[in-house]
């Protein structure tokens, strides 16, 4: 758990760790310099908590994607399920989580739904693979070898419900802080590079909405309602810029982790479609401005199937044509 002057809302998440019908065997909290009476709320929980309780205060502010890779790092359980301190879990949450991991070796990492509270902790009738949306067809994706190229695109997984196999520490840390993409992306590419991914659609925490949070349950854009033409669709698509330096820039910093660790984690067919996209990437970030100059490459890429497995087809080709 990383905390940060959260002392209004983490006394109920606390609740909520105690309230487990499977306890955890240890809660790592890391402070990132909080001026309120977090730090002293901390340690009351840890007089009477029944389990382990071990609060460390950054000296310096860190930032969320560092100071939950120190979290990560201090943890010595077989499993690390992270958590903000201003949601609250559901009592099952725990032995749900570990019983999926037991029923099947090969997942290395879970993430769940989530009810969506009001600061006042009331419900909004939300949740929060509705809201941002996270579809079933998404979800399939995820489980198949596609599961890296869905997460370039963006960030289906939310770190708060997220619980991952302690023994990819060695591959997830340290989590790069320059990149477009928090901690709750970067370990869920990693793991799904060298390990399957379950998206668990069961809403095991209540995730709170409020304004002095970093991140919240934002909407991420979608592919368009059922009844845009594919004229309004090719319109829409001409007008968007894809930011290619931003998934070049993160698919890069992947590959350069997966082989500084191919000796411990085996990786290679994920890592050869990878080098595939970048190469993908790479021609349609450098497209010169004439678009007679630029059908050479476009129609390469298009014989080459690449439009077809990491675009949208011949409609992401006609728009690299004439956007």
């Amino acid at each position: 758990m990383c905390t940060y002057n959260g002392e209004r809302h983490l006394p109920e998440q606390f609740a909520s760790f105690a309230a487990q019908t499977r306890l955890p065997d240890e809660l790592v909290v890391c402070d990132d310099g909080s001026t309120d009476a977090t730090p002293q709320i901390t340690r009351n929980f840890a007089g009477s908590a029944p389990f382990s309780v071990s609060l460390y205060t950054n000296e310096q502010n860190l930032g969320p994607t560092k100071n939950f890779e120190r979290a990560i790092g201090l943890c010595t359980g077989d499993f690390i399920a992270l958590s903000d301190h201003d949601d609250v879990w559901q009592s099952q949450k725990l032995a749900e989580l570990e019983a999926e991991f037991d029923r099947a070796p090969h997942i290395g990492l879970i993430f769940t739904d989530a009810e969506i509270i009001d600061e006042s902790s009331r419900p909004t009738g939300q949740t929060l693979w509705g809201k941002l949306p996270l579809r079933q067809a998404e979800r399939e994706r995820l489980r198949s070898d596609r599961a890296v190229g869905e997460l370039l695109q963006g960030s289906m997984v939310t770190g708060a419900t997220m619980a991952f196999r302690a023994r990819f520490k060695e591959l997830v840390l340290p989590i790069p802080d320059y990149l477009p993409i928090i901690h709750d992306g970067w370990i869920a590419l990693l793991v799904a590079a060298v390990s399957e991914v379950l998206p668990l659609p069961a809403a095991l925490i209540k995730y709170r909405q409020h304004r002095g949070q970093q991140v919240g349950a934002r909407e991420r854009r979608g592919p368009g309602p059922p009844q845009e033409s594919v004229a309004e669709s090719m319109h829409n698509a001409l007008q968007r810029e894809n930011p290619y330096s931003e998934v070049l820039a993160v698919a890069g910093a992947v590959r350069t982790r997966l082989l500084e660790k191919r000796a411990a984690f085996e990786s290679g067919n994920v890592l050869a479609r990878l080098e595939d996209r970048i190469a993908h990437l790479e021609t349609r970030s450098s497209l010169p401005p004439s678009r007679l100059g630029r059908a050479p490459r476009v129609f390469r890429e298009l014989i080459t199937g690449r439009y077809h497995h990491y675009a949208k087809g011949v409609q992401s080709a006609i728009k690299d044509l004439l956007a």
